[in-house]
């Protein structure tokens, strides 16, 4: 008896996106003829819905305006074995999407990512490529070099990828969520190079390079602070530490060649420079024990759903 294919489930969510909603579902239609289309207007002000709706769409509305907010709701209302969540703005390629699938399947994997390939200057700004860069290198520094394209809005996931993610960003900086949070589990996850295309006309980013650049960056430092506590104060530890040295020495050696202290203001900053620097060290290694806690309390929510397993002749089984 053949085992039953997986339910897929695409995920767009959408702002504004009449002129280009309608292709995108009548492609991923096309792709992945076994998918059922979910499309989540963010309080658009023109006619997304309605297109979405007519090109077969099931959709839904989410009054929480950010993309993190609408991904949220997707992942707690959706039921599926694997995910397709791409953006409303017919920038990624729907052909690609099978491919990915399959890796997923055959390789069990949680999280595949569709890494922008071409578009040119008109798709893919400079300024949003660099920042790019910048931001996935700041991630891979810290959490591991396994992903190219952090930002990329198009990815497919795992069931348990989705109902242990945390989902706390409110707007884009839910792709950064989506690769700390793979990479800190430890999960395995791939990447496939996709075509990145420029917008049709009459649809118009929501992405303000500077503003959101520095909401990402934020979150990176926030993800910092939570998952790796030690590096983080302990690297305040050290500057505090530093400049406290720094501060005293000067007073330390007039004390040595006059027994005086004139410069008793600084003697005391110095002193609470350096007791601040015990003190975030302090913080850092009880945050560590904490933050320990939390990942095996995290990966044991990720291990207790369950994930593509391989039956006797390599293919996947999803259970039911």
């Amino acid at each position: 008896m053949t085992a039953p294919g997986p339910r897929i489930a695409v995920l767009i969510p959408c702002f504004n996106e009449q002129a280009a909603i309608g292709k995108v579902v009548a492609d991923f239609r096309a792709a992945l003829p076994e998918a059922v289309i979910h499309v989540y207007d963010n309080n658009s002000t023109d006619g997304t819905a309605e297109a979405a709706r007519a090109a077969g769409a099931v959709v839904r509305n989410e009054a929480l305006q950010g993309k993190g907010n609408v991904v949220r709701r997707m992942f707690a209302d959706v039921e599926a074995d694997i995910y397709v969540l791409v953006d409303g703005d017919d920038t990624y390629e729907a052909a690609a999407a099978p491919g990915m699938v399959a890796l997923l399947r055959e390789q069990g994997l949680d999280m595949v990512t569709g890494a922008r390939r071409g578009g040119g200057e008109a798709a893919y700004r400079p300024g949003h490529r660099f920042g790019n860069r910048v931001l996935t290198g700041l991630v891979a520094g810290v959490f591991g070099n396994r992903v190219s394209d952090m930002l990329s809005g198009y990815r497919v996931f795992s069931r348990r990828f989705v109902k242990s993610f945390p989902a706390l960003a409110g707007g884009f900086e839910t792709e950064t969520e989506f690769t700390v949070h793979a990479l800190e589990l430890g999960m395995p996850i791939g990447e496939v190079p996709t075509a990145y295309k420029q917008r049709p006309p009459g649809s118009a980013s929501k992405l303000n390079t500077i503003r959101d650049g520095v909401r990402i960056l934020r979150t990176i430092l926030v993800l910092v602070k939570e998952e790796r506590p030690l590096p983080f104060f302990g690297l305040a530890a050290l500057v505090l530490l530093l400049a406290g040295l720094g501060l005293f020495v000067p007073v330390l050696l007039t004390y040595l060649e006059t027994g005086l202290v004139p410069r008793l203001p600084t003697a005391v900053l110095s002193l609470g420079l350096v007791l601040l620097s015990f003190l975030s060290l302090a913080c850092g290694l009880i945050l560590d024990t904490v933050t320990r806690g939390r990942k095996e309390a995290k990966r044991i929510a990720y291990l207790s759903i369950p994930g593509p397993l391989a039956s006797g002749d390599g293919g996947p089984v999803f259970p039911r």
